[in-house]
């Protein structure tokens, strides 16, 4: 057999060398990209994000003035459309009338009242008048009582000396014809009891006046309680009619709100834009009635953007907010805008072929096996920082990197 001697080429070591440079290199590049797959953590399943507000009126009427166009930016401030304002108008000067003419009915009515407070102290003076008047005669009444008193004894004391008077004259008459006694002695007790019977008679008299007096004063008596009770239900009757401005100063609060209520809906007439906006959906026109609550646009806020990133669940611990990140659109692939994590959400809906659905009762689990379980995914919200005006949309598909701190 013959022997072939088999030349060894000065390559191979080469290729040898390269062969494991390539692999090593590979190896390499792969726990890079691993590592930064885990710690710089990158999606495309994204999109652009912002608020944005239904613009719907707050009054009904036809649309006399809209200054938008759809997909128009507008600053803060700017007016959007307005609704015929002349019903409002007419309702805001009814309700500015009606308070004006209850300020006037209060007015009349406060000076009414102060007539009739004066008239309360006027009654309330006679009331105290009378009140004098009832103890004058009351005193009077007393005042004639004693005279009477006086009188009737005026009277019994005359009446007595009358009587002796006359039974001393008529024992000393019958002794005159046997000369027993004097005729002056006679004359004497003849004066002597004409002057006690006009002592008598005068009191007497004088009984009649006080008692006469007495009758007078307790007319006069009953006269002035009869008047007091009247001063006294004059100054009731003059009380109660100041209680009657309560009424209209109730009826304040009512008119004063449906002022501010008819001035609120014509202010609502027109429209403001509430911030930087941009105008979106606009499907309306002048002289189109407008409804409460009826949007007739939307309006976009301008002011703050969001990249709304899915990363997967196993992703979520490498990043926290304040972190740091890169946001690509496709509308400019190359150029990188900055943003920062806002929050990470907490919440997605439960896949119906693991937890089953969820109802009244028990949960329904279907008896599946799945070979394969896909990892759920969770909304990050990261922030563009300074946002160039016209650039994103909602809705626009994005990449989001993850940085770091």
């Amino acid at each position: 057999m013959a022997e072939f001697a088999v030349e060894k080429s000065p390559h191979r070591p080469i290729e040898r060398r390269i062969t494991i440079a390539i692999v090593a290199t590979t190896v390499l590049l792969g726990l890079v990209v691993a590592w930064r797959a885990v710690h710089h953590p990158r999606t495309d399943d994204a999109e652009i994000f912002a608020n944005y507000i239904g613009m719907a009126p707050q009054v009904d009427g036809p649309l006399v003035q809209l200054n938008v166009h759809d997909n128009e930016f507008v600053p803060k401030g700017t007016l959007l459309f307005v609704i015929d304002p002349r019903p409002y108008e007419y309702a805001y000067e009814k309700a500015l009338s009606d308070q004006a003419a209850l300020q006037g009915q209060i007015a009349d009515e406060q000076r009414r009242i102060a007539a009739e407070v004066s008239g309360v102290s006027v009654a309330k003076a006679g009331v105290q008048t009378a009140e004098a008047d009832v103890a004058h005669w009351a005193a009077a009444q007393d005042q004639a009582r004693a005279d009477i008193a006086n009188a009737e004894q005026g009277v019994a004391r005359a009446k007595a000396e009358w009587n002796y008077a006359n039974d001393n004259l008529h024992r000393i008459e019958p002794l005159l014809k046997k000369q027993f006694v004097t005729v002056d002695q006679v004359d004497r007790a003849h004066t002597l009891e004409e002057a006690q019977a006009q002592a008598l008679m005068q009191a007497q008299s004088q009984l009649t006046a006080a008692q006469a007096e007495l009758r007078s004063t307790t007319a006069q008596y009953l006269q002035s309680k009869a008047a007091l009770q009247q001063h006294l239900a004059q100054h009731a009757q003059a009380q109660h009619s100041v209680l009657t401005l309560e009424p209209l100063l109730n009826q304040r609060g009512a008119l004063a709100a449906e002022v501010k209520n008819a001035k609120y809906n014509l202010d609502n007439c027109r429209v403001y834009a509430p911030f930087d906006a941009r105008v979106t959906n606009l499907t309306i026109s002048v002289g189109d009635y407008a409804h409460i609550g009826q949007q007739v646009f939307t309006l976009i806020d301008v002011r703050t953007w969001w990249a709304v990133a899915n990363f997967r669940e196993g992703q979520l611990r490498h990043i926290h907010p304040g972190m740091k990140a890169d946001v690509f659109i496709m509308s400019r692939p190359n150029e990188p805008f900055s943003g920062v994590v806002d929050s990470i959400g907490f919440g997605v809906t439960p896949d119906e072929d693991v937890v089953g659905r969820l109802g009244p009762g028990l949960p329904d689990v279907q008896r599946t096996l799945n070979w394969v379980h896909l990892a759920a995914r969770y909304p990050v919200r990261v922030r563009i920082l300074n946002p160039p005006r016209g650039v994103f949309r909602i809705g626009e598909t994005t990449v989001v990197t993850i940085k770091g701190r």
